[in-house]
């Protein structure tokens, strides 16, 4: 194991098809620890001490790479060009049509498509508190246009806070909207279901979607449904509601609207674990964020072989809206060449 100046280790993690792979260890002076690969940019560990001072792993993963290199529901990965979901795979820039992979429903477009940027190798470069990640997307790759330059970097501060910077540039408009997938429970990645993690959301309204989980355009009031995370509320209490989205979800699947300014990063959710003390801040510049309590999730051998099964952890994805670029009156994702993509989400831990 190699240390560089800046205190990140880096070791070897396994060959892709594309070349060699390393994990990058993070620490702070307070016991949190992030393991991250340039493969995916994937998380695969977050360690973090609860209120007792005992750490855990909270966030779900493999212990080799050759798992995930197998399918697996994005576990930690940036995901890209284009987090969530285009329905049927289309979209127009300036009247030019552009069909995408459709990898989700048999019908719609997921998360990039099928060799998003989960599955690419990436650059690394080690820089100060952290790792920078590059990788050129190549115009045509699964089916979008422009050759798009991306850089994320991750960085752990002695305040815990761990932070995550996209950007990007193109040399043709394209659409970019990036997010990572990350599966939390602040329990311990092993440790039950998330059903009595306490959250809260600073949004009052989500959006409505088909039956496919594409948007409709609608936005709807949280307030009076199960949706209404504006105070302290247990994941478990509303789940499984006679509520149609919820059954169109199987529990929660859906993207908030969040209550902020545009481009400015603010705090919009607070996740807690009531027995840990655990406590995770998500603040973002993003307009979104998905919550999705894994509500279909079955992996056999995770970490230490245990298995994982729906609703064992839940996703916090910040993000501009699901299939945006049909949807006039969402924000847009359209990136042109004189524009540059910019987005930050923070996750900041303390203990109660």
């Amino acid at each position: 194991m190699a240390i560089n100046e800046n205190k990140v280790e880096a070791s070897y993690f396994g060959e892709t098809s594309f070349g060699s792979a390393y994990l990058y260890t993070l620490k702070n002076t307070n016991g949190i620890q992030i393991k991250i690969s340039n493969y995916g940019g994937i998380i695969t560990n977050l360690e973090c001490p609860d209120r007792y001072g005992n750490s855990d792993d909270i966030v779900l993963g493999f212990d080799n790479l050759s798992s995930y290199l197998d399918e697996h529901p994005y576990l930690g990965c940036i995901i890209g060009r284009n987090g969530n979901r285009i329905a049927e795979g289309k979209f127009k820039i300036k009247n030019q049509s552009f069909q995408l992979e459709k990898n989700a429903n048999n019908n719609h477009n997921l998360h990039g498509g099928i060799e998003g940027f989960h599955r690419k190798l990436w650059k690394p470069k080690l820089i100060d508190q952290g790792i920078e990640l590059t990788y050129l997307s190549k115009s045509g790759e699964e089916g979008f246009p422009g050759n798009l330059k991306v850089k994320v970097t991750y960085q752990l501060n002695n305040t815990n806070e761990f932070r995550i910077d996209y950007q990007a540039t193109t040399d043709q408009p394209t659409i970019c909207n990036m997010t990572n997938h990350s599966y939390f429970n602040l329990a311990g990645e092993s440790n039950g279901n998330i059903l009595e993690h306490e959250l809260q959301i600073h949004s009052k309204y989500y959006t409505a979607t088909d039956q496919d989980l594409i948007p409709t355009g609608q936005l709807i009031e949280v307030a009076n449904s199960p949706f209404d995370f504006r105070k302290f509320k247990a994941i478990g209490k509303d789940i499984d509601d006679d509520f149609e989205a919820l059954k169109y979800g199987r529990g929660y699947d859906h993207n908030f609207v969040l209550d902020k300014e545009e481009n400015t990063l603010d705090q919009v959710a607070i996740l807690k674990e009531p027995i840990s003390g655990r406590v995770m801040h998500v603040l973002t510049t993003e307009p979104g964020m998905q919550l999705y309590t894994a509500n279909t999730l079955e992996i056999a051998h995770g970490k230490a072989g245990r298995s994982y099964t729906n609703r064992c952890a839940l996703c916090l994805e910040t993000q501009h809206f699901p299939d945006a670029p049909n949807q006039s009156d969402f924000p847009s994702i359209i990136l042109y060449p004189e524009d540059i993509y910019k987005s930050t989400t923070i996750y900041y831990f303390t203990v109660d």
